[in-house]
């Protein structure tokens, strides 16, 4: 029996303290609802102001280019500059002023939710805003929702260290506030939500989830209150494909989990390759980028930028089969190379055009050969735009809710369902990271972990099946001094353990952590996680 112990063994009559505990979290939701909102709108306003500034910049662009074809032989020279210049002023704001803006900023979100780093709301506004904006309006092949993602979850820091919040709840207004900024940047709701708690976060408990809902309900309002309320695809109406052809739509999803996982490791090796320079090495190669970007250009600017005229061709059918892998490659190497230099960007948008291209090329290969199957290969670019965000972002039902909200059509659902899964399973398979784990794990490791714990941290993660912490006793996992497992909780029960406490699967643990005890931080998620 005594070997045998474990959570249950420590059950009581929690009744009273139920009812206490369920009256808490109601009055607390009332309270932090009008919060939520606030974060919402604010979100939403500053979102509508970015995608404003940036179609400015789109204006430019194509102005810029249009003028410099009056001069053939020396006119491919203006986008070359104007593209590699600011690509450099974008690298060096992001380098010297708010390095934590890098990239699409999700993964120091996650970090400081995970309480592994500190956000600091007036650095990252202004540079995220700025940075952005140049190069974005650059044309590097990045797209703007997950700076509004970053944007959103400051606005969120920002209203709590305002109305001097809890640190908790200044961690559900910034979570909401991230979920807030996708909404208002892809006109679905939905999607805001489901990303907060299937990625960012990953917290189901019911205050986090009404701020979400609430947070990205208001800057959905706010966005279409300056943008309309259309889809940000307009694809055909195209009906269900029979259920016959689900065999495709799983053969879809192995291909998304299979280029999935390239395009993450692509990722990571070309950030690994632009960590290596620094100083005026950094801002050459990143203006070397950038001129590369402004030379296609000069030959096809649908193939630079955030790539939505080419998706929606893509959604539309409008492309020949033989095009399809070159675009394919292009926009698969550019977009690495672009979130490679550092510049504020993320990849939502471009992973959603290569998804596209990808679905449009089986769909039309599966045309081909079985006709009466696939009468429509455009449905296959709706639903690899899903697939390849799971086989990336490891998220499923983030992936279809923003598919079926950014198109307006429902008619998908099922080969949306098959092919996620698959991709899911196939990422899975090859024990490849998501992306945003896999970066904000970079992150932490190349800065170390010692330097963000100042003070002493509290660390809540959940055992893993199958992970070298499932079927340990407390006192046997090692733990230096300094880390201390303050509660476990399963089913809803919280107890505080003992030496002989048993830990299992799907208990949540939550310790307390030292400063000095920082190791024991990467201890921690190495046990809790299946290897």
């Amino acid at each position: 029996m005594e070997e045998k112990e474990s959570i249950q063994d420590q059950k009581f009559d929690h009744t009273v303290s139920e009812i206490h505990e369920y009256e808490t979290i109601r009055h607390r939701r009332r309270r932090m609802l009008p919060r939520a909102a606030l974060v919402g709108v604010a979100s939403g306003a500053l979102a509508s102001l970015f995608g404003l500034v940036l179609s400015w910049g789109d204006d430019l662009r194509a102005n810029l280019l249009n003028w410099a074809h009056q001069w053939p032989a020396a006119g491919w020279l203006v986008p070359v500059v104007f593209c590699g210049l600011g690509t450099a002023a974008a690298v060096f704001l992001v380098i010297n002023k708010a390095p934590e803006t890098s990239g699409s900023g999700i993964p120091h979100l996650k970090a400081v939710l995970h309480r592994f780093r500190t956000l600091s709301w007036k650095r990252v506004l202004p540079v995220k805003f700025i940075s952005g904006t140049l190069a974005l309006g650059s044309g590097l092949l990045l797209g703007r929702e997950g700076p509004t993602v970053q944007m959103g979850g400051a606005v969120g820091d920002a209203v709590a260290e305002g109305l001097k919040l809890h640190p908790k709840e200044r961690r559900t207004m910034i979570a909401a506030g991230a979920g807030a900024g996708l909404a208002a940047a892809f006109n679905a709701p939905l999607s805001g939500l489901t990303f907060v708690l299937e990625e960012v976060q990953r917290d189901f408990q019911p205050v986090v989830f009404t701020c979400a809902f609430m947070a990205a309900v208001t800057a959905n309002i706010t966005a279409r209150f300056f943008r309309g309320s259309s889809p940000v695809f307009s694809i055909p109406s195209y009906p269900t494909p029979p259920l016959l052809s689900l065999p495709l739509f799983a053969l879809l999803g192995i291909a998304a989990g299979l280029l999935g996982v390239l395009f993450n490791r692509g990722l990571i090796g070309m950030l690994d390759l632009f960590s290596k320079l620094r100083g005026k090495n950094a801002l050459i190669a990143a203006a070397s980028v950038g001129g590369i970007v402004g030379l296609i250009t000069w030959f096809n600017p649908q193939l630079t930028g955030s790539g939505h005229e080419l998706a929606e061709d893509a959604l539309a059918g409008g492309l020949v089969l033989g095009a399809i892998p070159a675009f394919y490659l292009i926009r698969f190497a550019l977009t690495i190379a672009s979130y490679g230099t550092g510049v504020a960007g993320g990849i939502f948008a471009p992973l959603l055009v290569l998804g596209a291209l990808m679905g449009l090329g089986i769909g039309q290969a599966a045309n081909y050969f079985l006709p009466a199957l696939v009468p429509q290969p455009a449905v296959f670019a709706v639903v690899g735009m899903a697939a390849l965000f799971t086989g990336i972002v490891r998220a499923p039902l983030t992936g279809i809710f923003l598919i079926i909200e950014m198109t307006g059509n429902y008619d998908q659902m099922l080969p949306l369902l098959v092919a996620c899964f698959f991709a899911y399973d196939i990422a899975d398979l090859l024990k490849d990271m998501p992306i945003y784990e896999a970066l904000m794990e970079r992150d932490l490791s190349r800065n170390g972990i010692h330097a963000q714990l100042q003070i002493p941290t509290i660390l809540e993660i959940e055992i893993e099946e199958g992970a070298p912490f499932d079927g340990k006793r407390v006192k046997s996992l090692g733990l230096p001094p300094g880390c201390v497992i303050a509660s476990i909780t399963q089913d809803g029960l919280e107890v505080v353990p003992t030496a002989q406490t048993r830990l299992e699967s799907s208990m949540k643990i939550t310790a307390v952590i030292d400063p000095e005890a920082a190791d024991s931080v990467a201890i921690l998620h190495s046990g809790c996680k299946t290897p």
